[in-house]
């Protein structure tokens, strides 16, 4: 049964086409309308039927095409293995590490970013893969914990990730701009 209908299909498409040219006499009698003008102001105007294929092909608008290319990149939470691998190099002591705000940050390369972690109020935590930690601030109206799964970003053409520029986008749709960056020293106590 299945097998009558895809023949059958094909088909009917092509039946308003072979209606529209009919027999020679009916192509001839369209072509050259022949009428007076007392006909036309008694009878009621009908339009002609319209076949979709045809007038498919008669059509003489040009179309264009834009393609735009965007590439979003996203940034996920570090594994707690991840982690522990970046801060080997620390000595391991009793008393957790401590860390000090330093050197402003301008921009940073978003291939470089390993992971990120939420911190306290609007804060964020980058891991680099050179090893190096980062703090960034959003705006103040911005939560840092509505980036606990992680970020997106849209990759510029340089590939970085700078300060008043660049905007993050969490999962759950927030949207935050880099205020401040700074390098994240751990301080020997």
């Amino acid at each position: 049964m299945d097998s009558l209908l895809a023949f059958a299909a094909p088909l009917t498409l092509l039946v308003p086409v072979l209606a529209s040219t009919g027999d020679g006499q009916n192509r001839d009698a369209r072509s050259a309308p022949r009428c007076s003008m007392a006909d036309v102001a008694e009878s009621p105007v009908t339009a002609a039927p319209i076949n979709p294929l045809s007038a498919m092909r008669q059509s003489s608008i040009s179309r264009q095409v834009r393609i735009e290319q965007r590439v979003v990149v996203r940034i996920a939470p570090q594994s707690a293995v991840t982690r522990r691998s970046l801060l080997a190099d620390v000595p391991q002591r009793a008393v957790a590490p401590r860390f000090e705000e330093r050197d402003k940050e301008k921009c940073v390369p978003l291939d470089g970013i390993a992971g990120v972690q939420t911190g306290s109020g609007n804060r964020l935590v980058l891991y680099l893969r050179d090893r190096r930690m980062i703090s960034v601030s959003l705006e103040k109206s911005c939560r840092a914990r509505d980036f606990y799964s992680g970020f997106y970003v849209e990759k510029n053409k340089d590939g970085r990730l700078c300060v008043d520029r660049d905007k993050l986008q969490s999962r759950t749709g927030a949207r935050c701009e880099v205020d401040t960056m700074r390098q994240l020293v751990q301080v020997e106590s």
